[in-house]
């Protein structure tokens, strides 16, 4: 907090010698310099901590080798996985290169562009990458803690998880802060903003794949090993003899570590790239500080999750989950009192009332909140929804699965609500907060609200990231524990972290839902903002007709080329859902087949005097999810290219005001040599992100809780209801787990990255629609 002071003290130093003209006196250096100073010191401390955590004890050498083979198969996976992203991510440079070149208004940003998406994707490979070189280590110093200490292994845990938190945002905020001053952006702030959407677009890709494909890997192992390990052999999870039981540690980290750091890395890189382009849409109001403005907000960010990850401690009796809130609440408070500083210093002017903008960034912060609370009710035993799931699962797997997709189906309704009045009373704010100023439309206006109201949901994003790596982290401590013989005191220290693991990373999931939902619209707004900027810029150079104050923010789903976009948009998230669960069905009935095999191969596994062969089950589940995750990420990027291409190419004859005016009409369009500028390609683009990012969200929500709730009805028959473990009800509820677990893992956490993937990936390719 005492630096947070400091840099915001300093700001208003540099603040005396301004002049009342509020746009021009201050080039936004030091803010730049602060921000970029805050997130290499950001990358130290998770150093340091890396280096702390990596340093403590690793436990009994039996212990050690259950975790070598975990990092060893999760080390190799990562590699191979992210050899083929990158040949992806460079043929895609190669096809954006030669895209912007087909046209000669678009060439000079063809470099900066590639370069920028290059870059993204880099960064959001090395987010993924680091957060789980420390959680594959951390997990062995934790179970070795957790012999001695509830406290001590929580915070390794949450040490360990803040690694990746810290890593992923500060490589966020470096990567486009160093972008925004190597492309000139001190002294062209306006125009650079524009040149940054490749970035976003190569940590989109990076995580579309990063999260599908660990996704596939850990739910096909996960569902494997249940299906034999508990439902036909009768042992119980992590049990040494199930061959399939380190492929499914293994997922644990590919999937949950490395794919959401990929994950959130790319919504703070998306919702980055997406305000500063709005901040350029205002630059005559709040000048560089409004595009540098959600810089300092990260920034702040990492100050507040480093105090929060410190002052996490608890006793022997408390519920570790306790102490993880606490965390949270403190972090949630230094980032309110941070953000409110730089609202005041950045976003103040004379014309400007500078507490309704605040409001917003408040309004994300609540609803961050809420989406906490909402996942928790519908994922925790303690509440209805679960219970009832668990309740059913007495009549059988049926009723167990008619209940849970029951469940499922009900819980988009309160996060709609939320996100409803969380745009609405953004945007209220921001006409608000900016209605003295003139010349700038009230849509502007409201939509620069609802920007920073997804900083506000965005400025704990470190803190909620080292709570969702927790969770792997523990539930991998928690197998070492029971696959080593450990005391039963000591698996009960990691039972009680594991739970609250399994609590952090489904409220994560919520989380990141509720932000990707946020940060798609703020993107939506981005690209109607681009397509404005490019059709200004053709019409000017050809000395075209531009309507005064004409905008792209009216675009009519009554036209053919929109709705059938629209129609394609919607139709895409169901596919790649579809896709992605095949996949995991797929894969784990390799998985299934081996595991009978090894049992009917060499009967000493069952008896415990011979080792099943686990990296036979790690071999076949890393092959079949590198190929399995191919053809939906190709989907995902093709679809709207094509709809963008094909539209603006071949639906004139579709579109409303495509006829050519008479001289001296007036003209209702921009328009060249008298005839309307063809936006169908665009229009019909517009439709499938509006729409596609609507039915992406319900469907998340639908797979996240209700996969978490069908997980947690098994784990709570486990607790003894219902007749406990290996009960016929127990045996039902690991049948509706199996059915959850690629929705909440494999294809539900997918969809968050591709709703925000279809809108960086048209920012980037607007040109070539118009």
């Amino acid at each position: 907090m005492h630096v947070v002071v400091s840099v915001l003290a300093l700001a208003v130093k540099a603040q005396v010698s301004e002049s009342t003209a509020y746009v021009g006196t201050n080039d936004g250096r030091l803010y730049l310099w602060v921000a970029l100073g805050v997130g290499v010191l950001a990358l130290a401390a998770a150093l340091m901590m890396a280096r702390a955590v990596i340093a403590s004890d690793t436990g009994t050498a039996e212990m050690r080798a259950i975790s070598d083979a975990i990092r060893e198969g999760a080390e190799a996976f990562l590699r191979r996985q992210y050899t083929t992203i990158g040949g992806i991510a460079v043929a895609l440079a190669v096809v954006v290169f030669v895209g912007y070149h087909m046209s000669a208004r678009t060439a000079p940003y063809a470099l900066k562009t590639v370069v920028s998406f290059l870059v993204g994707a880099t960064c959001s490979g090395l987010a993924g990458y680091t957060g789980m070189y420390c959680s594959i280590r951390a997990n062995i110093r934790t179970a070795s803690a957790a012999r001695t200490s509830l406290n001590k292994a929580l915070q390794m845990a949450l040490r360990g998880g803040a690694v990746t938190g810290l890593v992923v945002v500060a490589l966020s905020l470096l990567g486009v802060g160093s972008l925004f001053l190597f492309f000139g952006g001190l002294e062209n702030p306006a125009a650079v903003p524009y040149q940054l959407v490749g970035f976003g677009f190569g940590a989109s890709l990076v995580a579309l794949f990063a999260q599908l494909g660990g996704g596939i890997y850990t739910k096909a192992a996960d569902v494997g090993a249940d299906l034999v390990g508990k439902v036909e052999a009768g042992i119980p999870e992590d049990d040494p003899r199930n061959p399939a039981v380190i492929a499914d540690l293994v997922g644990d980290n590919v999937g949950d570590c490395a794919g959401r750091g990929a994950d959130i890395f790319e919504s703070t890189a998306a919702e980055n790239v997406g305000a500063m382009i709005l901040g350029a849409a205002l630059y005559p109001v709040f000048g560089v500080k409004g595009i540098l403005f959600p810089l300092i907000v990260l920034a702040i960010n990492l100050i507040a999750s480093v105090v929060g990850v410190f002052v996490v401690h608890s006793s022997e009796e408390e519920d570790p989950m306790h102490a993880l809130n606490r965390g949270f609440y403190v972090t949630s408070g230094l980032a309110l009192l941070g953000f409110a500083g730089a609202v005041y210093l950045m976003l103040n002017g004379p014309q400007v009332q500078w507490l309704w903008l605040l409001g917003c960034g408040v309004i994300g912060l609540i609803t961050s909140f809420l989406f906490v609370w909402i996942t928790e009710y519908y994922t925790e035993s303690r509440y209805r929804p679960v219970q009832s799931i668990a309740e059913a699962s007495l009549t059988g797997p049926a009723t167990n699965i008619i209940s849970g997709l029951a469940v499922g189906m009900e819980t988009p309704a309160m996060p709609v609500i939320v996100i409803s009045a969380a745009l609405l009373l953004s945007y209220y704010f921001g006409v608000q907060g900016l209605a003295g100023v003139a010349g700038v439309s009230d849509y502007a206006k409201g939509i620069y609200g609802t920007a920073i109201a997804t900083m506000g949901m965005l400025s704990c994003a470190a803190y909620i990231l080292a709570m969702d790596t927790f969770g792997p982290i523990t539930d991998n401590a928690g197998g070492i524990i029971e696959m080593s013989n450990q005391p039963h005191s000591v698996r009960e220290r990691t039972d009680k972290l594991d739970s609250a693991g399994n609590t952090t990373k489904a409220l994560t999931k919520g989380y990141a839902v509720g932000s990707a939902s946020l940060a798609a619209f703020l993107l939506f707004s981005a690209y109607l903002e681009e397509i404005k900027v490019i059709v200004t810029a053709k019409v000017a150079n050809a000395g075209g007709y531009m309507p005064v104050g004409w905008s792209f923010t009216n675009v009519n789903l009554a036209q053919v080329p929109v709705f059938v976009g629209a129609l394609l948009g919607a139709m895409l998230t169901f596919l790649f859902s579809s896709m992605a669960i095949k996949a995991v069905g797929r894969t784990a009935q390799m998985v299934v087949q081996d595991v009978r095999n090894q049992f009917k191969e060499n009967p000493g596994i069952m008896a415990g005097t011979s080792k099943p062969d686990y990296g036979r089950c790690v071999r076949i589940v890393t092959g079949a999810a590198l190929k399995e995750m191919v053809l939906p990420g190709a989907l995902v990027v093709a679809l709207p290219v094509a709809v963008g291409l094909i539209f603006r190419h071949f639906s004139g004859s579709y579109q409303a005001n495509a006829a050519i005016y008479a001289p001296g009409t007036i003209l209702p369009v921009p328009a060249i040599a008298g005839k309307a500028v063809n936006l169908a390609g665009a229009e019909a683009v517009a439709g499938l992100l509006m729409v596609g990012t609507i039915a992406g969200v319900l469907l998340a929500m639908l797979m996240n809780n209700g996969g978490g709730a069908w997980d947690n009805a098994k784990k709570y028959i486990e607790t003894g209801q219902y007749g406990g473990k290996k009960s016929e009800a127990h045996k039902a509820a690991v049948v509706g787990d199996t059915v959850g677990d690629p929705f909440k893992d494999t294809a539900g956490p997918s969809l968050h990255v591709l709703i925000k993937l279809l809108a960086t990936i048209t920012l980037v390719l607007a040109p070539l629609f118009v």
